[in-house]
């Protein structure tokens, strides 16, 4: 597992000549917008504040880059389905994602984000079905863990598991920014991508 002692923000990018320069791995967090992807962020690196918070759905609109322990980018991509935004600003956002997704070599995996409260939605199978098609390593986080009574959050990831087609070998970790459930299990993930084992 990676031991946190550093985090910073780099830089925010919308086309690839602005993403950071040089090899270093990288692991992207995708999701809707609203899904908690700046609050699990933040868990992660244990500090609050790195990655800007808010109650307002589509905060993230640019790709922002964060480095960890000078070893690794954590970089947050801008959500997907917020409804509230014109279908250009929208077409915008996927363009930026898909292209960054596409052709950022230094990948290593990307983090799915779910809201373990409700069953994942269309887009959220796009996503996925899409990061498998391109061969790109993904993880599933089911957010606001703390929400679901135990039982509840237990036949959640049923559910997940069940919408998007999960096999035996693909991970599901339940994740609460709150209390930190998943945090260790989940850098342990990307500690492994990072690592190339």
């Amino acid at each position: 597992m990676i031991k946190v002692t550093s985090a910073q923000f780099v830089t925010s990018a919308v086309k690839a000549a602005d993403y950071p320069a040089g090899e270093l791995p990288e692991v992207a967090l995708a999701g809707r917008s609203n899904v908690g992807k700046s609050s699990l962020l933040n868990r992660l690196m244990n500090r609050r504040g790195l990655a800007r918070t808010s109650n307002t759905p589509g905060r993230t609109r640019l790709i922002n880059f964060f480095l960890v322990n000078g070893l690794f980018h954590l970089v947050d991509l801008p959500g997907y389905g917020y409804a509230k935004v014109p279908a250009s600003e929208r077409e915008s956002w996927r363009k930026m994602v898909e292209g960054y997704l596409t052709t950022r070599k230094t990948l290593k995996g990307v983090v799915l984000l779910v809201d373990s409260r409700h069953q994942p939605s269309a887009l959220d199978l796009q996503m996925y079905g899409w990061l498998k098609h391109r061969g790109i390593p993904a993880v599933v986080a089911a957010t606001k863990a703390d929400k679901l009574p135990r039982m509840r959050l237990l036949q959640s990831v049923k559910v997940i598991r069940a919408t998007l087609s999960l096999t035996e070998g693909d991970r599901l970790i339940p994740f609460s920014a709150e209390t930190g459930l998943g945090r260790e299990d989940l850098l342990e993930v990307i500690a492994g991508w990072v690592n190339g084992t």
